[in-house]
């Protein structure tokens, strides 16, 4: 069996890397360890996660909001089997139709591992221990990654879990205690404190979701607070001990002081790590970094030149979106084209409600870097279309070049934040600056208004609603 191009993994980075190169003409074959396609993201991750946090969130709202908007209804129950239920058809759906995407462009699938022989030549190792070989021209590892841990906890999966675990939980914690305030652990948090359990964060950083713009994760914990979450920043765990029904966590506070916190469960959600386990990369020469990440250059071309990687496998951010582009950059590179990526414009989403979105830099990154710039912002509970929906907590906010008005970043935490970074980008592609935005034509009433009217505080300083 032999291929032009093939891919090992097929997550988002991996099936839409197959699909672009079938499309340019290459025989392709793409090879998966699970007998499902879509990795991660599909699997496990983002498809899952989402799922679940609309279940909860029409939960939350049954049981919060919905006398207010008039409706009545006797007191709601979750039913936990039925919410898993759900999600794992959700799950299925999006897995048929890959697999549907791969018959679709003639695209060989090979279920196994994928190991180097060499350069050239794979082991594809099904679940019983029969292999065979396959050889060819190019390949891309698409590998992704999975939860990273720290030395001193052992992940039992019954009681002290990843995030893998958390999507397939048999009854709604009492108390959830989430190791990490980055995106996986206040997702997953904000699953289950809508279904009623109680959730406590600790965090080693100043603060929660740390790798977006400070005012974002402000506003987030003021919210989450509110919602009842406790949260415990600049704290280091030290031990976690499963005691049957009950895990114990111990950590040091800001002050240096013990702290003992007990829950029913606890999440480690302290980040991921590249996924390489049993490739063979050293059969095939390929060199790792320091991270154990698969060492790229600027076209994701590794040491061996017939070998690409792209996705949580390789340095930047561990994105789904940001995984696919590298999928098309690389099989467009292999057919002789010159694409690009303009990785300061992938965004970053955490789908909470309220929901936090950011593109570009961060007001951090420009006083770390020195540049003159200028800040506007519009609070959400502004504009009209949020207090219609109840939506009024979030803020957008614009920051541009002092001197020649481009926008540098947008950060947004609100409702459809997630949808409304799309425009951003779109804005900072063709270079925009903070007056371009505001003379343009904005729908009232939406929340895309509230982009204007920071733009327009941005500009001079003349919001029209604020």
């Amino acid at each position: 069996m032999q291929y032009d191009v093939t891919v090992i993994g097929s997550g988002p980075g991996g099936y839409v890397a197959a699909i672009r190169a079938a499309q340019l003409g290459f025989k392709t074959a793409i090879i998966e360890k699970y007998n499902t396609l879509g990795g991660t993201c599909l699997n496990v991750g983002c498809i899952p996660s989402k799922a679940l946090l609309d279940s909860s969130e029409h939960f939350h709202n049954a049981e919060h909001t919905f006398a207010t908007h008039g409706i009545k209804i006797n007191k709601p129950k979750v039913d936990i089997k039925q919410m898993i239920d759900r999600k794992a058809d959700v799950v299925k759906q999006n897995c048929d139709g890959i697999e549907f995407l791969m018959k679709k462009n003639k695209i060989d699938v090979l279920h196994g591992l994928g190991s180097f022989v060499d350069k050239n030549t794979i082991k594809i190792t099904d679940e019983k221990g029969e292999s065979k070989q396959i050889t060819s021209e190019k390949v891309i590892i698409a590998t992704g990654s999975k939860p990273s841990s720290l030395p001193f906890i052992k992940l039992d999966k019954k009681r002290v879990i990843t995030s893998t675990e958390a999507l397939n939980l048999k009854e709604v914690p009492k108390h959830m205690i989430v190791i990490g305030g980055g995106v996986i652990g206040v997702e997953l948090g904000s699953v289950y404190q809508r279904l009623g359990a109680k959730v406590t964060v600790v965090e080693f950083l100043d603060r929660i979701i740390p790798g977006m713009d400070s005012a974002m994760g402000k506003d987030l914990g003021r919210v989450l607070k509110k919602q009842g979450w406790d949260i415990k920043v600049k704290t280091k765990v030290t031990s976690v001990e499963n005691k049957g029904t009950q895990v114990v966590v111990k950590a040091e506070d800001k002050k240096g002081a013990e702290i003992e916190i007990k829950g029913d469960y606890c999440l480690v959600a302290i980040g991921r790590r590249p996924y390489t386990d049993g490739l063979g990369l050293e059969n095939a020469g390929v060199k790792v970094d320091e991270r154990g990440r698969v060492d790229v250059n600027d076209h994701l071309q590794t040491n061996v030149d017939n070998i690409f990687a792209i996705g949580d496998v390789v340095k930047g951010a561990m994105l789904a979106h940001k995984a696919e582009e590298e999928g098309v950059l690389v099989a467009e590179f292999m057919a002789g084209q010159k694409p690009h990526i303009n990785y300061n414009l992938i965004p970053g989403v955490v789908y909470t409600w309220p929901e936090v979105a950011g593109v570009g830099k961060t007001e951090e990154q420009l006083k770390e870097a020195g540049v003159a710039y200028k800040t506007g912002s519009f609070p959400f509970r502004g504009l009209g279309r949020a207090r219609a929906s109840m939506d009024i907590d979030g803020q957008v906010k614009v920051l541009a070049d002092k001197n020649t008005d481009e926008i540098l970043g947008i950060h947004i935490i609100g409702a459809r934040a997630a949808d409304m970074i799309a425009s951003a980008v779109t804005a900072m592609e063709f270079r925009a600056s903070a007056e371009d935005v505001s003379r343009m034509s904005h729908a009232h009433p939406t929340y895309m208004e509230a982009v204007k009217e920071a733009c327009l505080a941005a500009t001079d300083n003349r919001p029209i609603h604020m």
